[in-house]
């Protein structure tokens, strides 16, 4: 009985239900080498970011999140305040 408790109470709890979620991001702003580093310390210093790469080649950066932390638009806030405004990839 306490095990069918704890199970219950587990799976009920908002954080149980925490996804961890990956995305890629269009930066087509990016326009020198060095460009990436910026667009990966905005991404991860929201809180929440989990690991972001970012490739000058492709223009594009995947981040991984937890969506109980944060979510695109603020991914996408971080970007554009760091003067690389970006769009989420289909």
């Amino acid at each position: 009985m306490k095990n069918t408790f704890f199970l219950i109470a587990l799976l009920s709890s908002s954080s149980a239900l925490a996804a961890i979620q990956t995305v890629t991001l269009d930066v087509p702003s990016m326009n020198c080498v060095t460009c990436p580093i910026t667009v990966k310390k905005s991404l991860t210093n929201v809180d929440g970011v989990k690991k972001a790469d970012v490739t000058y080649a492709t223009k594009l950066a995947v981040v991984t999140y937890d969506d109980e932390k944060t979510n695109i638009e603020a991914l996408v806030s971080a970007t554009t305040n760091a003067g690389y405004p970006s769009i989420l990839k289909d």
